[in-house]
């Protein structure tokens, strides 16, 4: 018997857990040419903020020892755009679509949200991901998700705007002392999830010219190196929800996969679903050859649904 890899996102149920990670497959034409991305259980969306964005100078991006360090700066065709081609895109192509919203204020997020909301290709989103791990520029620059209240004010008006069988994600940061509290802040203000992890940041310094290498200075580390971190927040998180200081919400754990094996690491510390991107640079077909690795290994060790796996971890620390 096949393994059952469905999984239930809030008010959303999906076919599969496998998803792409924000900002590393475009919005959905350049992955598509590679296979039919309605296999996956949602395809993410680059983030998209109000307005149309440059990003930052080039040079842009740094490979880094099992991983890669990107400082692109949220370029992007702003909101209006992004409905009217690319969702709609999205939508024509069959694609469940989890559209991941970043802001510069709070109330940006929920103008975006609204936007998104009122869309004719709306129908094609089946969740949204608040990417908060970015700068607060009302806040002195402050990361929104380096501060529970601040993560939580962006949450709540995002909610606002949103039908309540619209699912919503907050988008953690793993760059704070305590993850569990800004958890439990967005579940408080309405998130229906989290997604653990955005990138680390991080930096590279040219050896030969004795300069940053990348033209933003700093930028967030992804790949392999980071997957560990991935795998210590999840389980922080999910052990709070276990010890009742959290409620149970869905896990998207992101952060490093290339295997299934790297992916069923994130499930047993307790994602219910897995986003790939960096590994998509090099094979575009890796969120789905993910997730039949990740079924096959199920399978192997006895397992009849993903769901049972979830979390299997915490319960096997003798």
């Amino acid at each position: 018997m096949a393994v059952d890899m469905s999984v239930r996102l809030g008010g959303a149920t999906l076919p599969s857990p496998m998803m792409t990670a924000s900002g590393c497959a475009a919005n959905g034409r350049e992955l598509a040419r590679f296979f039919d991305i309605r296999e996956l259980g949602a395809f993410v969306t680059k983030s998209v903020m109000a307005d149309p964005r440059s990003g930052r100078g080039t040079p842009r991006m740094a490979e880094t020892p099992a991983g890669m360090l990107n400082s692109i700066g949220l370029q992007g065709p702003g909101i209006s755009a992004f409905v009217d081609k690319d969702l709609a895109w999205l939508k024509q192509a069959g694609a469940r679509t989890l559209v991941s919203i970043a802001g510069n204020t709070s109330g940006e997020f929920a103008d975006v949200a609204a936007t998104l909301r009122s869309s004719d290709a709306f129908d094609a989103v089946v969740g949204v991901e608040v990417n908060i791990s970015c700068p607060n520029v009302a806040n002195r620059g402050l990361v929104f998700a380096c501060d529970p209240m601040a993560s939580a004010k962006v949450v709540a008006l995002v909610r606002e705007q949103l039908p309540r069988d619209i699912p919503i994600f907050a988008k953690l940061t793993p760059d704070v002392t305590d993850i569990v509290s800004v958890a439990q802040a967005c579940v408080k203000a309405g998130a229906d999830g989290l997604t653990m992890i955005n990138t680390l940041l991080g930096m590279v310094i040219d050896t030969d010219r004795l300069r940053p290498q990348v033209a933003g200075v700093t930028g967030g580390l992804s790949g392999p190196a980071i997957r560990p971190v991935a795998v210590r927040a999840i389980w922080q998180t999910r052990a709070a929800m276990l010890e009742g200081r959290l409620p149970t919400v869905p896990i998207i754990g992101v952060g490093g996969v290339r295997t299934g094996r790297d992916a069923l690491e994130l499930v047993a510390a307790g994602a219910s679903a897995i986003q790939v991107g960096t590994a998509t640079f090099n094979d575009p077909s890796a969120p789905v050859r993910v997730g039949r690795e990740l079924s096959e290994l199920l399978q192997d060790k006895g397992f009849e649904r993903l769901t049972d796996a979830v979390g299997v971890a915490h319960g096997r620390l003798a």
